[in-house]
């Protein structure tokens, strides 16, 4: 197994004298893109107090490296994510971590008729992550009445996102917008602020994962919304039911 990095700013501490808390739940991102993917949730994990992130929660990017980083077809990315579950330099709890699997639908349009099972399989232990046709979908909902003004209006040309040269339809729409390359400049990242926006805006498309094939979905803003709302009250619970016995969670 190739080594992994896991990109986390958990409990950052000023002094060796402060205690080192342990997370409740970790949630660890896997993406299909080395740099887009990449340089958006490590600046989300950056910015997790100003997202009002509960302290007990932990979000964590495993970037793959090696022989791994050419790892993208969607049910390699899920297998990837089912071996590191037992790399112990993880740690990761089977219990209580979360896999998200982050990956693009376009592939499954025209190429690869295993969508169905793929989701049903990969549902089973792990949190799917899908935008059809691409991540960069995801990126422009960042942008307020992004649905209403790019979006709808280009609905059919988003879903067939073809190629113009080496720039798909979507990407193009990005890039209108962003004046960013976003698979060359990492300021890209910094949409992550607007995630808000984004969560409202995803809204306004298909969040079914289920129901993919042929729509443009996303369901990635509302997955970072569910862990925005994820407040460790269990884990609050075990501590007052241990504490006694001088244990944590």
């Amino acid at each position: 197994m190739a080594p992994v990095r896991s990109y986390t700013n958990w409990n950052s501490r000023t002094t060796d004298e402060e205690e080192q808390i342990e997370p409740y739940r970790k949630y660890f991102f896997i993406c299909e893109g080395a740099n887009t993917e990449t340089w958006y949730f490590k600046k989300l994990i950056d910015i997790r107090k100003e997202l009002n992130i509960h302290p007990l929660i932990d979000i964590r990017l495993l970037e793959k490296t090696e022989g791994d980083r050419d790892i993208s077809f969607p049910r390699r990315l899920i297998e990837f994510a089912e071996n590191q579950k037992e790399n112990p330099e993880i740690a990761f709890d089977k219990e209580r971590d979360k896999m998200i699997v982050v990956f693009d639908g376009d592939i499954f349009e025209e190429k690869v008729l295993d969508y169905d099972e793929l989701v049903v399989e990969g549902e089973k232990n792990n949190i799917l992550a899908v935008s059809n046709p691409a991540f960069e979908l995801f990126l422009l909902l960042h942008y307020e009445n992004s649905y209403e003004d790019d979006i709808e209006p280009n609905a059919e040309q988003i879903i067939q996102n073809e190629k113009d040269g080496h720039q798909t339809f979507i990407y193009k729409l990005l890039l209108a917008r962003t004046g960013i390359n976003p698979k060359k400049n990492s300021a890209i990242g910094e949409l992550a602020k607007n995630i808000g926006i984004a969560i409202e805006q995803e809204k306004k498309i298909n969040e079914d994962i289920h129901q993919c094939k042929g729509q443009i979905t996303c369901n990635i803003g509302r997955i970072i919304d569910e862990i925005r709302k994820d407040d460790g009250k269990e884990c609050k619970l075990k501590i007052k039911n241990v504490r006694k016995e001088g244990s944590v969670c």
